[in-house]
């Protein structure tokens, strides 16, 4: 794949899109997402967050979704949307570049279809399904007609930003490492490590548990390599200490 971004990582936003509890453990875990602005101008969004019905009628949609047996929402106002988060930053849905799904579960693609133009970059494996994975419920979600840009193997998407398969979690689990010219380099590990715990976890109840093991201590090396803060994708300890939108990472 040719390097689609010219630009180096200037500046990295975290995206808030809501709090959800676990019904398993009582696990309090944030929804992220995160907007990157390139030395050149350019814009790139991993990630969507929740659809919006879950904003006008939390239950309702999880119901329709049959999502309660697993969790339940425990705050996701409109505020909490990804157009609205992008409005802190300044940013409206036709400045955006290019988008990333890092994999395709609920909390991670409830705005993939509201970027019209916009090319979308995702794992080949995910986009390989009949249909995003979204959930187990009725209301199936499917892939918008978009220009799909789909990633076999780690790839560099421009300088001091590297995409990184690390299947697991989903079949086409992606992570991120960019290079911020401050902060320094910063591992986005998403879903492929959502918590510091979960190694220890042995990663119990991924899509496949011996994928997940192999890259998640392939992502915690590459961090110690490189000196890498390291975000994870759902970590309640992590979540209230990271600087969210309209604040920024450089």
């Amino acid at each position: 794949m040719q390097p689609l971004l010219r630009g180096r990582p200037k500046r990295l936003a975290i995206l808030d899109y809501g709090l959800f509890q676990v019904h398993a453990n009582g696990r309090i875990i944030g929804i992220c997402g995160y907007l990157l602005e390139t030395t050149a101008g350019e814009r790139v969004l991993i990630d969507t967050g929740f659809p919006a019905k879950y904003a006008e009628d939390a239950d309702a949609a999880t119901a329709e979704d049959g999502l309660g047996h697993f969790g339940r929402v425990l705050s996701l106002a409109p505020g909490n949307l990804a157009p609205a988060q992008l409005a802190l930053l300044g940013i409206a849905a036709t400045d955006i570049d290019l988008m990333i799904q890092s994999h395709t579960h609920i909390d991670h693609v409830g705005f993939m279809d509201g970027f019209p133009g916009v090319p979308i970059l995702i794992a080949e494996a995910e986009r390989a399904l009949p249909r995003p994975l979204y959930w187990s419920g009725k209301q199936a979600m499917e892939w918008p007609d978009r220009d799909y840009r789909q990633v076999t193997r780690d790839v560099t998407l421009g300088p001091g930003f590297e995409v990184l398969l690390v299947p697991g979690h989903a079949p086409g689990q992606l992570a991120f490492l960019i290079d911020l010219p401050q902060t320094g380099p910063v591992l986005l590990t998403s879903d492929a490590i959502s918590r510091a715990a979960e190694i220890e976890e042995k990663f119990a109840g991924s899509w496949n548990e011996e994928l997940a093991i192999y890259h998640g201590a392939r992502l915690m090396d590459l961090a110690a390599a490189r000196g890498a803060k390291v975000i994870f994708g759902h970590s309640p300890e992590q979540w209230p200490q990271l600087r969210k939108a309209p604040d920024w990472y450089d």
